[in-house]
């Protein structure tokens, strides 16, 4: 009788010990396709994010040069229309993240800086230069620098920056809408991200 009831107690852990086993198998192969499917989102999201704006501006450019000491004054000047497009974008493939399994925890470390881009279309007119001071290559060079800073201006007191940062955050939302389904967490550095719109208020810096 006790060697009918040893054998039975024996079959049991063995029955238990397998089960224990294939269940901790079983989680572990979910572990591992929810964070190859984290991986696969964040590698779909690593995009290019742009915002295109258009620019047009007219300058009045004008340059004048003392000849012979002070005796005659060399001028010139020109009538420069501007026309830009402009695209504030964001490169995802470089923002920076960690996948931690054993917490379940998708961590955004840092998220790159938006990149500007201006393509300047110049018209020249009304072109007028003395003899002694002729237009240069400097001069070009000038205006072009200055169109650059005067139109960097303007982008900064647009709303293109911040319409470039609400489409950004809208693909970060992604990652808590995924992590969220899958019972996984999103951090933003060591802040949980509890929702989408703690996601858009937490004061990312960009």
């Amino acid at each position: 009788m006790r060697k009918i009831l040893f054998g039975v107690i024996i079959t049991l852990i063995v029955l238990f010990t397998f089960k224990y086993c294939g269940d901790k198998k079983e989680e572990q192969i979910i572990l591992k396709e929810n964070s190859a499917l984290i991986q696969e989102q964040l590698k779909n999201v690593s995009k290019l994010v742009v915002t295109e704006g258009h620019f047009s501006e007219v300058f009045s450019y004008e340059n004048s040069k003392l000849i012979f000491g002070d005796l005659f004054e060399a001028e010139k000047k020109a009538l420069v229309v501007v026309n830009a497009d402009v695209a504030v974008s964001y490169d995802l493939s470089k923002l920076q993240y960690n996948v931690d399994e054993t917490t379940k925890t998708l961590q955004i470390l840092s998220i790159p800086k938006e990149e500007i881009k201006i393509s300047p279309d110049f018209e020249y007119y009304d072109i007028q230069a003395d003899y002694l001071n002729p237009f240069e290559a400097k001069d070009y060079n000038d205006i072009k620098k200055t169109v650059r800073q005067q139109l960097m201006k303007k982008i900064e007191a647009s709303d293109l920056k911040s319409n470039a940062q609400n489409r950004l955050l809208s693909e970060l939302s992604k990652f808590f809408i995924l992590t969220n389904s899958l019972g996984w967490k999103l951090k933003y550095n060591e802040t949980p991200v509890e929702s989408v719109d703690a996601l858009k208020s937490m004061g990312i810096k960009f």
